[in-house]
């Protein structure tokens, strides 16, 4: 695995959680807390925008904070992350980058 395939791979959980969150079926809780709002079509798509947002902070907030340009608890640092063959995911900027890519501008 490469860096644009780790970070589009936590894109596609992304859209994977919103999906299943927002499906009249849900067998997730907040789909089923979602559900049981009975929100309008219009309240739906406030509720898509809402919940897409919250996804994309927390996504790409954690990508950020792997690749050491944003904090993960409140401390901030370097993290030294390879797949399972050795293959350097972080430490030279391609994490932001590739979330700047997926996560902001996909957006």
């Amino acid at each position: 695995m490469n860096t644009k395939e780790f970070v589009k791979a936590f894109y596609n959980e992304k859209q994977k959680f919103l999906a299943e969150y927002l499906s009249k079926n849900s067998e997730t809780e907040v789909g089923q807390l979602v559900s049981s709002l009975n929100l309008t079509n219009d309240q739906t798509e406030i509720m898509k925008k809402l919940m897409d947002g919250a996804l994309t902070d927390v996504f790409y907030t954690i990508l950020l904070g792997l690749d050491g340009s944003a904090s993960i608890g409140g401390e901030q640092e370097m993290y030294d992350l390879k797949d399972e063959n050795g293959n350097q995911l972080s430490g030279d900027g391609e994490i932001e980058a590739y979330a700047y890519e997926y996560f902001q501008e996909a957006e």
